[in-house]
């Protein structure tokens, strides 16, 4: 037998699946009745988008400040929006008295995935894809308005994970430092980002990619303002082309460990479970 997979699922949709786009697996989970996980789904998802459209992704040189700029900014941006929102297992759960919210659509943003050259990017691709199905597929999608510090802590851990290695590959930073779920590149750190210094001549250097495989403004306008999980067609196992096990168009909706707060500048992410 095949057992069940949730790695990202290849959009195997005409040119997009030739270009190896890849969609978060939301599994049977394509409706939520939280909106706050509806709305970090629907931020994440569309960062990452705009950033796998650089030109950074065709190139196996290191990416340029610009990309890493706006990595750092969705991670500290997702972190801000987690540690805002997540309630301590202590704290009591807002709940409705007569209003209930009906469920909502996820979002999906397709994304180059399968065959992106640079592999730094496709790592940070695959994690914040992980951390995406993750939310997807979570038991809080049936609440209608919190989220705990363990879904927080489930999803900050792949967030953490990119920034981590971001920082302490790319940018030199020690990684006890990197460690610590309140870190926070500075702007001296990322004015001075110089791959140079870390980085072989081998590495710095690539092959122009075919230039005929970049999708213009245009071609992309039916990606950038999201597809409805429950609309997708085309979805598949990579690169077997095998449909998903469960069917991810028959969704129906719904289905921790504390957290150390810092008085810094920097809000931290939630602790993930313990094992």
């Amino acid at each position: 037998m095949l057992f069940k997979t949730d790695q990202a699922l290849w959009w195997n949709n005409g040119v997009w699946g030739e270009l190896g786009y890849a969609c978060p697996n939301f599994g049977n989970d394509g409706h939520s009745l939280n909106n706050g996980i509806t709305y970090l789904v629907d931020v994440i998802g569309r960062n990452l988008q705009a950033i796998m459209h650089h030109p950074d992704v065709d190139l196996r040189t290191p990416p340029t400040i610009n990309t890493l700029t706006r990595i750092h900014k969705l991670i500290v941006r997702s972190r801000a929006i987690l540690s805002g929102r997540d309630v301590e297992p202590g704290e009591p759960d807002m709940e409705a008295v007569h209003s209930s919210p009906a469920g909502e659509v996820f979002l999906i943003y397709p994304v180059p995935y399968f065959k992106v050259r640079n592999k730094f990017l496709k790592q940070y691709c695959g994690l914040i894809l992980n951390s995406l199905a993750e939310a997807m597929q979570h038991t809080e999608n049936r609440k209608a308005f919190e989220i705990s510090t363990g879904f927080s802590g489930i999803m900050g851990q792949y967030l953490h994970r990119v920034y981590r290695l971001m920082a302490t590959e790319l940018f030199g930073i020690d990684p006890e430092v990197a460690k610590a779920l309140d870190f926070m590149l500075t702007n001296e750190d990322l004015r001075g980002y110089d791959p140079g210094q870390w980085f072989t001549s081998t590495e710095m250097v690539d092959t122009v990619p075919d230039l005929n495989q970049v999708p213009t403004e245009d071609d992309l306008v039916v990606l950038t303002n999201g597809i409805p999980a429950t609309l997708l067609v085309g979805l598949a196992k990579y690169p077997s082309g095998d449909p998903p096990p469960a069917n991810p168009a028959a969704a129906a909706a719904g289905k921790g460990k504390g957290k150390t707060k810092t008085s810094g500048k920097s809000p931290a992410f939630s602790k993930p479970p313990s094992p």
